[in-house]
């Protein structure tokens, strides 16, 4: 597909998709050139592989400039454990991992264990201590306004203070497509290079750049529960309630998160193709159709941003 139009006027313009990737790589650049040290959050999904692969191109042929930083949970997919050592390995990055299972063993953060159990929001704790330790003041998130209402309502450089608690109402303006990063020691600038991408630009852009994601991603037979209107995948970490009882279905992964709390569909898309034209007959974003953690209130995700969420 061209990256470039003509318009009637006889100029030539850039293709959607190669304007949202300009844009993306204008914000990495930006921030590699204007803090000290940043860090790109990469948890293995779609979001932050399309993120990683951005600033792949940004600083091509020199490597990527930053570390990358996987908070985990300890109930991953084995898949995307897999796929993320994969690419750790094929572009030479630095890997650092902040573990909740530190924070458990340390007595910061306490563990649920009921059968509706998640670690998904001691997350929080363990990004905050992982950022406050690697000194780091940007942190990329593959966060996109599309996927749910709070983060609508982020800019893509998002101010944190000291405890990295967010504020709606201390979002600086950006017009013109300029940046403010300006912050004290202690504070950090979480950044969004995938702001203005919707999920369909973002498997469209998988799409024609050939990037591979975990097998999740695409329709594959696993074993699946039912609860509160959701496809559990039935893991090593998901206890089962009264009455549940695993079943087979062909299904696919739109969100990858903690096992415990994120859903499939069912699908026959197979091929990145396939997705597209899936996704672009959905209705309701990947976060409200697949992600128990996001229904624990109607303002669940506002509140763990406040707290220092992603």
């Amino acid at each position: 597909m061209s990256q470039h139009t003509k318009s009637a006027a006889g100029t030539y313009e850039l293709s959607h998709q190669a304007a949202l990737e300009a844009e993306s790589v204008h914000i990495l650049r930006e921030v590699a050139a204007t803090f000290e040290r940043p860090v790109l959050l990469f948890s293995g999904g779609k979001d932050s592989v399309v993120m990683l692969h951005l600033a792949t191109k940004a600083f091509w042929p020199a490597p990527v400039p930053f570390p990358i930083l996987h908070i985990d949970t300890g109930h991953n997919f084995d898949e995307v454990i897999t796929y993320r050592d994969q690419v750790v390995a094929k572009y030479g990055l630095r890997l650092l991992v902040g573990r909740v299972q530190d924070d458990i063993d340390a007595g910061r953060v306490t563990e649920d264990t009921g059968p509706r159990g998640s670690r998904n929001r001691l997350q929080t704790t363990t990004l905050l201590r992982s950022v406050r330790e690697g000194r780091f003041d940007a942190v990329f998130g593959g966060a996109r306004r599309d996927e749910e209402k709070a983060r609508a309502k982020e800019r893509v450089f998002s101010f944190r203070d000291e405890y990295g608690q967010w504020d709606p109402r201390r979002q600086r303006p950006e017009l013109w497509n300029l940046y403010n990063g300006k912050h004290r020691p202690g504070e950090h600038i979480r950044v969004f290079p995938l702001s203005n991408w919707t999920e369909l630009d973002i498997w469209s852009y998988i799409a024609a750049e050939g990037i591979d994601l975990p097998p999740l991603y695409y329709a594959h037979r696993r074993p699946v529960v039912q609860r509160d209107g959701m496809l559990l995948a039935h893991t090593r970490f998901l206890a089962l309630l009264d009455g549940e009882e695993p079943q087979e279905a062909l299904v696919r992964f739109r969100t990858v998160g903690d096992a415990t709390c994120t859903g499939c569909v069912e699908s026959t898309a197979a091929t990145p193709a396939e997705v597209v034209a899936e996704v672009a007959a959905a209705r309701v974003t990947e976060r409200g159709a697949t992600r128990a953690d996001d229904r624990i209130s109607e303002a669940g995700m506002e509140d763990r941003k406040r707290e220092g969420y992603f």
